[in-house]
C-alpha cells in the first residue's frame, strides 16, 4: 500500500492539516467537507453556487474549523492561511448543467485548475484533481482501466465536460513533472447518494423524482445501456486513501458491479412501492453505452473497494429526498 502520513501545518506549530476545497457546496464537495471535519481538518470551501447550494454546507455554519468563501476558481485566489492540501472539486458535473453551462465548464477544467494548481504551488500543498470517467468517452473496451485512452467525440455536446477533464489532467501531470508538485488524479465513475439535485439530469434523482412524483420512468432507447453505481460515502474514503497515497496518476474509483438502466428503472420502482409505467426516448448524442470500472488499481494501491451495496445506499438516498421540501420537486431544467 502506497501512503504517507497526513501533513501539518508546520509553520503555525500546529499538527492540525489545512484543507481547501474547491466546489464545497457541491454535492461531492460537501461530503468531502463532513469528512475532513470529521478528521480533524481545517477545511476552506469555495464555490460560485452555479451548481452547489449553501444548503448542502449550512450545518458546519458555525464550526471554528469552516470558512466558506463565494468566489469563482477560475478568478486567482488568495488565502492567508498555510495550506496543506488542495482539494479540486468544481464543476458542473451533469449533461444537464454543461449543457446550460459549456463554456463556465471548460473555464473550470482550464483556468480553474491553473488556479487550483497555483494555489498548491504556492503553499507547497498536494493537489487532488477529481476527474471522471467521461475521459474514457463511449469506451471501446470494457470494464475501462486507467489505461485506456477513451473513446472520446472532442466536438460534439459533451466534449466541454470531457476535454475539461481530459486537459485538468494533462495541466495536472504538467505541474507535477515540471515543478515536482505533489498530484493525485481520481476517475470518479457513477456516484449518488443525498444533496443531489433532484433537477440535475442524472439518472438517479431523474428516476427518484419521477417515482416520487408518480410520474412514468423516462429510459432512453431501449434501457439497455449500462452504468455502476458508488455510494457517496464510499467514493470519499477512496478519494481521501488517494490523497494520503504516494501514488500520482489517475485512479478509478467506483463500484464495479454493473446493471442496465432498465434495470435500475425496476429497482428504483422496487423500493419506493411505485408502479409507473416505462416511457422511451431517443437516446441523446454521445451518451456512453457501458460504464464500469475497474478497480483494481484501487484496490492493490489503496485498500479500497465498495462496500455499500446498492439497495441500502439507494434507501437512504430515497429517504432523504422524500424529506426535502416539495419546492425541490419542480422548475429545473427538464432531465436529458
Amino acid at each position: 500500500m502506497h501512503t504517507n502520513t497526513e501533513k501539518g501545518n508546520s509553520d503555525s506549530g500546529k499538527a492540525q492539516p489545512v484543507s481547501v476545497v474547491t466546489g464545497g457546496a457541491g454535492f461531492l464537495g460537501s461530503h468531502l467537507v463532513d469528512y475532513l471535519l470529521d478528521r480533524g481538518h481545517q477545511v476552506i470551501a469555495i464555490d460560485n453556487l452555479i451548481t452547489g447550494r449553501v444548503e448542502n454546507i449550512a450545518h458546519r455554519a458555525g464550526n471554528e474549523n469552516f470558512k466558506f468563501i463565494k468566489q469563482d476558481v477560475t478568478q486567482y485566489i488568495f488565502l492567508s492561511e498555510k495550506i496543506d492540501y488542495v482539494w479540486h472539486f468544481a464543476s458542473p458535473a451533469s449533461p444537464i448543467d454543461y449543457a446550460e453551462f459549456p463554456i463556465q465548464t471548460l473555464k473550470v477544467g482550464s483556468l480553474g485548475t491553473h488556479k487550483a494548481l497555483g494555489l498548491a504551488m504556492k503553499n507547497r500543498a498536494r493537489f487532488l484533481l477529481t476527474s471522471t470517467s467521461e475521459v474514457y468517452g463511449d469506451p471501446l473496451r470494457h470494464p475501462q482501466s486507467e489505461d485506456y485512452w477513451g473513446n472520446v467525440n472532442p466536438v460534439g455536446p459533451r466534449a466541454c465536460y470531457d476535454e475539461a477533464k481530459r486537459f485538468a489532467e494533462a495541466m495536472t501531470m504538467a505541474y507535477h513533472r515540471e515543478h515536482g508538485l505533489e498530484t493525485r488524479i481520481v476517475r470518479i465513475f457513477n456516484t449518488y447518494g443525498p444533496r443531489m439535485r433532484l433537477n440535475d439530469g442524472r439518472v438517479v434523482p431523474t428516476f427518484i423524482s419521477q417515482a416520487l412524483k408518480k410520474e412514468p420512468i423516462t429510459l432512453y432507447g431501449e434501457g439497455k445501456q449500462t452504468r455502476s453505481f458508488c455510494y457517496c460515502s464510499d467514493l470519499i474514503e477512496g478519494i481521501y486513501r488517494l490523497m494520503m497515497s504516494d501514488y500520482c496518476y489517475p485512479v478509478n474509483i467506483g463500484n464495479p458491479d454493473e446493471l442496465s438502466i432498465r434495470q435500475f428503472a425496476e429497482l428504483i420502482l422496487e423500493l419506493t412501492g411505485a408502479q409507473l409505467e416505462l416511457i422511451h426516448k431517443d437516446l441523446p448524442t454521445d451518451d456512453p453505452k457501458q460504464r464500469r470500472p475497474d478497480i483494481t488499481k484501487a484496490r492493490s494501491l489503496l485498500q479500497w473497494e465498495p462496500k455499500v451495496d446498492l439497495r441500502e445506499g439507494l434507501r437512504k438516498t430515497i429517504e432523504w429526498f422524500s424529506s426535502q421540501p416539495l419546492r425541490e420537486f419542480d422548475g429545473g431544467p427538464t432531465p436529458k
